[in-house]
């Protein structure tokens, strides 16, 4: 992922501090009886990566077999490819065979078709949606909720779109939003508007944490599941640390009653990403108090941790 990248020699002048809380967050999380340990899901953004063989793929693995063996590592992961076309029946149908012949909880994350986020924007896509919508049911009990990836230049202005949109999709299927465009973060009032909305549908709120665009770590939530996209910087040591950092927040809205975490890692370059997520997961299974089994490298020296 490019999204907020920053050169390596601007990484100092970064105020990586997590910002505090917004107020919809105390209407949202509301504990009853002892907290609960949240569900936790951390996986990556691919599984096709060729640098994984012999890192946590076996030696010669084919990448026809790269996503059977993904899933003995994650319980999780953003399906980005269906950005790029509409879901076909027989391939997804293919995926969900080869996760639950390795495990019962996996998920596959499926993002919204390019067709209906950048370029109908939102506007006369009902017949898109639909397909959509139907294509990605073939995941079965592998799926996972969407999420809607807007673009840079979908501002406020069309708050209307948005809304109108989320009230057309279907009321018990969990999505959640990603907002780019600054002006949802600067403007306050467009901002608690488009959360208190998102709210009121019980439709999810993206928090992307990349170096370059701080304001799109806006602390929102709008239901009580947590959706992060972690963009980290080639395990940079920043990287640790901000993972660190969102170990104690989660833990924080744990205590709340938050209800589950989906928990996504990006690099620039994602040949070390098993190498953040074995630290991820281990730093989360210490601070929630979850049990996650993290992935298990060739080499066990491979991993830093």
């Amino acid at each position: 992922m490019d999204f907020g990248r920053l050169a390596a020699h601007e990484f100092p002048s970064v105020d990586f501090t997590l910002p505090p809380d917004s107020a919809l967050i105390t209407k949202v999380l509301k504990v009853e009886g002892k907290p609960a340990k949240p569900d936790l899901y951390v996986g990556c953004a691919k599984w096709g990566r060729k640098e994984w063989v012999g890192m946590i793929y076996p030696p010669k693995t084919k990448e026809a077999d790269f996503l059977a063996h993904y899933v003995k590592h994650f319980n999780s992961i953003e399906l980005n490819a269906l950005f790029y076309g509409m879901p076909k029946k027989e391939q997804l149908n293919s995926w969900m065979e080869k996760a639950e012949a390795s495990r019962t909880d996996f998920k596959f994350f499926p993002k919204f078709s390019q067709s209906i986020s950048h370029i109908k924007r939102l506007k006369d896509a009902e017949e898109l949606t639909s397909q959509y919508l139907t294509g990605i049911s073939a995941l079965g009990n592998t799926l996972g909720p969407a999420f809607l990836q807007l673009s840079d230049n979908f501002g406020p202005k069309n708050f209307d779109i948005l809304k109108n949109y989320l009230e057309e999709l279907p009321a018990d299927y969990d999505v959640f939003v990603e907002l780019r465009h600054k002006d949802w973060f600067s403007d306050t009032n467009a901002r608690t508007e488009l959360f208190d909305m998102m709210h009121s549908l019980n439709k999810g709120s993206v928090i992307t944490d990349a170096s370059g665009r701080r304001d799109c770590v806006h602390m929102e939530l709008s239901t009580p599941d947590a959706f992060i996209r972690f963009v980290g910087n080639g395990l940079h040591p920043t990287d640790f640390s901000r993972i660190d950092a969102w170990a104690d927040r989660l833990a924080d809205w744990k205590n709340q009653g938050l209800n589950k975490i989906y928990f996504f890692l990006h690099q620039h370059d994602e040949k070390d990403t098993p190498i953040l997520a074995d630290y991820t997961i281990k730093k989360f299974n210490e601070t929630l108090g979850t049990n996650l089994p993290g992935p298990v490298f060739i080499k066990p020296d491979k991993g830093l941790f």
